[in-house]
C-alpha cells in the first residue's frame, strides 16, 4: 500500500509557509493526564510554539500522557512552571497577547476574536476554569460558542477547537490567503 502524500497535499493547500505559529499554550492546573496528552497532540498538529504546564498539571513521562500524545510529547517544546502569574507576566513582556479561554461577562466569541500575534492561550481545569489571578492577568477572555445544555466542552476538546481556529486565522494572514 502506497503511503498518502500528506506533506505534498498540505503544501498544495497553502501551509508550506507555516512551520510554527507564534502561539503558546498554558495549561492552568489541568488534572487529567489524558487531557494533557491530548493537548500535546493538538499542539503538534496545529504547529503551536510551546506548551507550558503549570501548577499541578501533569507532565511527561506518564503512560497516560503518552497514550494520548502518541509521541507528540517528544516533538512539542514544553516546560513546567509552578506558578502561572510570573509566567504570564514574562510572556506579556515578550509581546504576547494573553488570552484566557473562559466564559465571562467580557468574553469575546472565538470566531469574532482577532488575535494579536504572538499570542498565549490559557486553559483552566474542568471544575474552576482558569484561576482568578490568571483571569485578571489576561488581556482578553475567549468563549467557544456552545448551544447545548452543558454550555462547555472538555478542556482538551476546547483546546483543539481553539488552536485550529487560531491556525486558520494565522494562515489567513500568512498562508495561502495572506
Amino acid at each position: 500500500m502506497e503511503a498518502f502524500p500528506f506533506r505534498e497535499v498540505m503544501q498544495a493547500q497553502g501551509y508550506e509557509a507555516i512551520e510554527r505559529i507564534p502561539a503558546d499554550l498554558v495549561l492552568d492546573c489541568v488534572r487529567s493526564l489524558y487531557n494533557v496528552g491530548a493537548f500535546f497532540r493538538s499542539a503538534d498538529g496545529a504547529g503551536i510554539g510551546k506548551l507550558y504546564l503549570t501548577g499541578y498539571t501533569g507532565r511527561p513521562p506518564y503512560p497516560r500522557i503518552a497514550k494520548m500524545a502518541l509521541g507528540a510529547e517528544k516533538s512539542v517544546t514544553w516546560d513546567h512552571k509552578g506558578k502561572e502569574a510570573p509566567l504570564l507576566q514574562a510572556l506579556r513582556g515578550k509581546g504576547r497577547e494573553i488570552a484566557a479561554i473562559e466564559i465571562s461577562r467580557h468574553s469575546v466569541d472565538l470566531y469574532d476574536w482577532q488575535p494579536r500575534f504572538p499570542v498565549c492561550l490559557v486553559f483552566g481545569n474542568a471544575v474552576g476554569g482558569v484561576s482568578t489571578e490568571v483571569s485578571e492577568l489576561s488581556d482578553v477572555h475567549i468563549r467557544i460558542p456552545t448551544l447545548g445544555v452543558k454550555q462547555s466542552l472538555n478542556v482538551a476538546v476546547a483546546g483543539c477547537v481553539v488552536v485550529y481556529e487560531l491556525l486558520r486565522k494565522y494562515r489567513g494572514l500568512h498562508g495561502a490567503d495572506g
